[in-house]
């Protein structure tokens, strides 16, 4: 059994004087009152108040250090539940998704929120709800330091009679469930695909699974300990083998891609081998016990049982590997908006001046559109074909359009401190000159869209005023095209917020086709499609492959960013609901329309007013879509912006230094400038 170290001892704060709780234990439900009493001392009055939870934690470890009774009244409550309980599946299927697949087990998390799913007192997960009864426990669990749990299980004595044979019983039968579908998962498609020899894929797998069932075997002929133990040791060879296969398959999603239906199965299959681990890891009877490990497991199965029925959590969970992927395809469109060089940044001018007359077009068409008498369906199917056939050839003809780029840039922000790549803390200098490049880059785009779009959209209105002797918009219509701009008059700076909303997700499904054309092998299955071969010359095949391996995601974003724009006001309208959208560039195009259309009969209060307006549009286009997209690649890093809290501070002192770096591409700047 262990012990804690006198040095331990010495650290903790002495408690004041309370009476040992110790309690008479004839019975499961005796022991398991004692516990929920033990655990109701510690729990803070505040989940969050981690603090308190702490000092309330430290001071029954001083209890349990200097009050055998209290320590002896633990241990049997602990043990007591251990044997009167199954904990096959606390150890089987707690803290770990379910083999149902990710579409069943999503709906019955939902109907799991209207009825809670049935927990007997023979089963240990009923203990620990009853434990943690509360549905914010897993906070404070949580935020108590590791050390502080690794030193109550010590003391407490985790390996707890580990001869009885109830309890060896249950680890077993939980250790052959687990190794069973851990091989089944091994075996899957989604696995074994990416290796040309399927047998490296899968033999530690299979291997494993031989192992155990050759333990359990010797195990009920009472064989050697010693044996046993080496059985036991290869055991875990053999999962350490799985867990590197699992590692390899997570960095051939780089290249390759990744799917829902892998990233659900890899997850699936990483909770288990690290719960043999543990399971094996009490086994063994070395007289050495990972607390370290258990400790995470302890945690995980109170958070799990805490939210077990979180539909964000399990989104959230079994989404990181495909988000990533996602951004990271993004990411790599993103690379192309960001300017590092001088010439750069006047390159990125040149080709957001290039957008800005497309867009002036479509600016020009959409209110022609709307002179249409048709039913609002109509309309609005108009306008999204409009919006989708000036975006794809905005980027058939290498022009930019500046509230595009955020949803692509945010990715290359956060990988900028992404420790997945660099294997070390995050650079937080380099960090800062990544924002620096997206704030000059972006501002060179929205001026050379609006330096055009304005002008431009002018000219054209007055050239068909020309031609046809009657204006695109004049009087009412007129005015209104500058009030729908104006936030003291309209609901803009709303319907800008949802428009940055658009511009995201058309990001996101623009990464998600490129990521499914990479792991799909969208374009070897075309080239080797017999149709496909008879119907094009091989010029025209080659360049409609390559087309679809290179733009078919970038097409998709256009087509979906369209039809969200396009159908927004269909839908405010239809539902009687304000919502529709304000985009900068098709803003100050409609401005300029309406401007004409009054000729020139503007007051230069109303000329602020929509100046401010469309500018204002313009910032929270890029606010939403960037912090959106941001905050999509920072959670599927795993990274957490409160760890790093002096970043703040650093890139304030490089605005201070360097200011111009956010307006104009600098000569030359590495982190070693901010220092």
């Amino acid at each position: 059994m262990l012990r804690s170290s006198k040095k331990n001892k010495e650290a903790l704060p002495k408690a004041e004087k309370q009476q040992a709780i110790v309690l008479p234990l004839h019975s499961a439900n005796r022991s398991l009152d004692f516990l929920v009493e033990l655990i109701d001392t510690i729990r803070p009055d505040s989940a969050k108040d981690i603090e308190q939870a702490t000092l309330r934690f430290k001071a029954l470890l001083y209890q349990m250090s200097q009050d055998r009774s209290s320590l002896f009244s633990m241990r049997k409550a602990l043990l007591t539940q251990f044997l009167k309980t199954n904990i096959v599946n606390a150890l089987t299927e707690s803290g770990i998704v379910s083999s149902r697949g990710f579409v069943q087990e999503l709906r019955g998390k939902i109907l799991h929120k209207i009825l809670p799913e049935l927990q007997t007192p023979d089963n240990f997960l009923y203990v620990i709800n009853r434990i943690f009864y509360k549905k914010r426990d897993h906070i404070w669990v949580d935020g108590i330091d590791n050390d502080l749990w690794i030193q109550f299980f010590e003391i407490l004595g985790i390996q707890i009679n580990m001869t009885e044979p109830a309890l060896i019983s249950q680890l077993q039968r939980s250790l052959q469930i687990l190794s069973h579908r851990v091989t089944t998962l091994g075996l899957e498609k989604e696995i074994t695909q990416r290796y040309e020899n399927i047998e490296n894929a899968i033999f530690p797998f299979l291997e494993q699974t031989r192992l155990v069932n050759e333990y359990l075997h010797l195990q009920s002929s009472v064989a050697n300990l010693d044996t046993q133990r080496l059985l036991l040791a290869n055991i875990t060879e053999a999962l350490h083998n799985c867990n590197q296969t699992i590692q390899w398959i997570r960095e051939q999603r780089i290249a390759y891609g990744t799917s829902l239906a892998q990233t659900f199965i890899i997850t699936r299959l990483q909770q288990q081998v690290d719960r043999l681990f543990i399971i094996l890891d009490v086994l063994d009877m070395d007289n050495s016990f990972n607390t370290e490990r258990f400790v995470a497991y302890f945690k995980t199965v109170v958070h799990n049982e805490s939210r077990k029925n979180s539909i964000r959590e399990f989104l959230s969970e079994n989404t990181g590997y495909l988000a990533y992927q996602i951004a990271e395809h993004g990411g790599r469109t993103g690379e192309k908006f960001i300017t590092t060089t001088r010439k750069d940044f006047w390159r990125m001018f040149k080709s957001a001046a290039g957008g800005g007359i497309i867009i002036s077009f479509i600016g020009v068409i959409k209110n022609l559109l709307s002179k249409i008498t048709m039913a609002p369906f109509w309309h609005g199917f108009l306008y999204s074909t409009n919006y989708s056939l000036g975006f794809i050839l905005i980027q058939d003809t290498g022009s930019t359009l500046a509230t595009k780029q955020p949803a692509y840039t945010a990715n290359n922000v956060a990988s900028s401190f992404d420790a997945q790549k660099i294997g070390e803390q995050p650079d937080l200098r380099n960090l800062a000159i990544t924002i620096g490049k997206v704030s000059r880059t972006q501002l060179a785009s929205f001026t050379g869209n609006l330096i055009v779009v304005f002008p431009l959209t002018y000219l054209l209105a007055w050239l068909f005023f020309q031609a046809t002797g009657v204006k695109i918009a004049e009087g009412t219509a007129a005015h209104q095209l500058l009030e729908q701009q104006q936030p003291l008059h309209s609901l803009a700076w709303l319907y800008a917020c949802f428009t940055g909303f658009f511009l995201f997700a058309s990001g996101l499904i623009a990464g998600y086709v490129e990521n499914y054309v990479v792991y799909g092998r969208i374009a070897e299955r075309l080239r080797n499609l017999a149709s496909f071969k008879n119907s094009f010359s091989e010029k025209r095949r080659y360049k409609i492959v390559h087309y679809v391996e290179n733009n078919l995601g970038s097409l998709m974003g256009n087509i979906s960013l369209g039809f969200f724009l396009g159908m927004a006001g269909f839908i405010g309208k239809t539902f009687g609901i304000p919502f529709d959208i304000r985009h900068i560039t098709i803003s100050a195009a409609n401005s300029a329309i309406g401007f004409f259309g009054l000729d020139h009969q503007v007051t230069a209060k109303e000329i602020w007013y929509t100046f401010i307006g469309v500018m204002g549009i313009g910032f929270l286009n890029f606010a939403v879509s960037f912090g959106l997209a941001f905050l999509v690649a920072v959670k599927s890093r795993g990274i957490h912006l409160k760890d790093y809290p002096q970043f703040l501070g650093i890139l304030w002192r490089y605005i201070k230094k360097y200011p111009q770096d956010f307006v104009r591409a600098p000569g030359f700047r590495t982190a070693a400038h901010l220092k």
